[in-house]
C-alpha cells in the first residue's frame, strides 16, 4: 500500500513538536525599515493583518513545532502586549460593561507556547542567543531564525538534514531574486539594459538555522554577533552544514520588501504558507 503524505507529515509534525523549540532574534532595531519601525519592532510590521513574527511562527507550525523563545530588545513591550491580548484579539467575545466580565466565544487557532526574554537593547544577536540558554536546558537540538524573513521551505526537512549529518549546524542556504538589472554603458551612452539573470545570484544564508544545544558553549561573552563572529567560526571548524533551497524566500529589509510581501499575502496564495 502506498504511504500516505498527510499521515507522514502529521507523524513528523508530532514527532517534532515534542522535541524541538525555535528562537526567534527579535530585538533589532530594523533601521533599513525606518518607516515602520520607528514606532514598532521589525518583527512586529504588518503583513496583511498580522505581524511578519506570526507569519513566522506560523511556518514553524507547519512543521509541527509550537513552543517559541522571543529574543526582545528594541519596544520589546510591543512584542510583549501582542501576545498577552493575543486571545482576545484573535477570539470573538462578549464584554459586560457593568460587571466588566469577559466571555470568549471562540478561541485562537494557534496553540503556541511562547517564551518572551528580555535580550537587552543593544545586544548583538550572538549575544542574544547566549541569554537564551537556560531555557535551553535540555534541548539537543533547536531552531533558531530571524524575525524579518520568510520561506516556502520545510523546517521539518531541514531538521531532518541536520540530524543525518550529525554536525553542530545547519543553515538554510538560498539564492535571492536579484533586485537590480544589468547595464552596460560606454562613456554616458547606454547600449544595453537587461534584467538580472538570477541565476548569478549567489547563495546566501536565508536565516532559518537548525543548532546542536553544544553551539552555545562557542558563543563568546563579549556581545559577539551570531553571523560575524560564530558562524564563521563554525564554518572554519567543519561544523556547519548548508541546505539548499530552491523554492521561495524573502527578507523584509525595506519598505519595497514590505510592499512586496503585502501583495503576495493579497494575491490570496502568499507562498510561505501554501504547504
Amino acid at each position: 500500500m502506498p504511504k500516505i503524505p498527510f499521515f507522514d507529515v502529521l507523524c513528523e509534525s508530532i514527532l517534532f513538536s515534542r522535541t524541538m523549540k525555535a528562537v526567534i532574534l527579535a530585538g533589532g532595531l530594523g533601521t533599513r525599515i525606518a518607516e515602520e519601525s520607528s514606532v514598532r519592532p521589525k518583527p512586529m510590521v504588518s503583513i496583511g493583518s498580522q505581524p511578519i513574527l506570526w507569519h513566522i511562527m506560523k511556518i514553524y507550525e507547519s512543521s509541527g513545532i509550537t513552543d517559541f523563545i522571543i529574543c526582545l530588545g528594541f519596544k520589546g513591550e510591543v512584542i510583549k502586549q501582542y501576545f498577552l491580548d493575543y486571545r482576545e484579539r484573535h477570539s470573538n467575545f462578549i464584554v459586560d460593561t457593568h460587571s466588566g466580565d469577559v466571555t470568549l466565544l471562540s478561541l485562537p487557532n494557534e496553540k503556541w507556547k511562547v517564551t518572551l526574554v528580555d535580550t537587552g537593547l543593544n545586544s548583538n544577536t550572538g549575544e542574544r542567543l547566549r541569554r537564551t540558554r537556560e531555557f535551553l536546558n535540555g534541548e539537543a537540538n533547536f531552531c533558531l531564525t530571524y524575525g524579518d524573513g520568510l520561506t516556502d521551505a520545510r523546517i521539518s526537512d531541514l531538521i531532518k538534514f541536520h540530524e543525518d549529518h550529525g554536525k553542530l549546524a545547519t543553515l538554510l542556504a538560498v539564492k535571492p531574486t536579484a533586485r537590480f538589472g544589468n547595464l552596460r554603458m560606454k562613456n554616458t551612452q547606454i547600449h544595453v539594459f537587461e534584467e538580472k539573470d538570477p541565476n548569478e545570484a549567489q547563495l546566501v544564508s536565508g536565516g532559518f538555522f537548525v543548532l546542536k544545544n553544544e553551539v552555545l558553549n562557542l558563543i563568546p561573552s563579549n556581545n559577539a554577533s551570531w553571523e560575524k563572529d560564530v558562524c564563521p567560526g563554525l564554518a572554519s571548524r567543519n561544523e556547519l552544514q548548508g541546505y539548499l533551497h530552491h523554492g521561495f524566500w524573502h527578507p523584509m529589509d525595506n519598505l519595497h520588501d514590505s510592499q512586496h510581501l503585502n501583495n503576495l499575502w493579497e494575491s490570496g496564495s502568499p507562498p510561505w504558507l501554501a504547504k
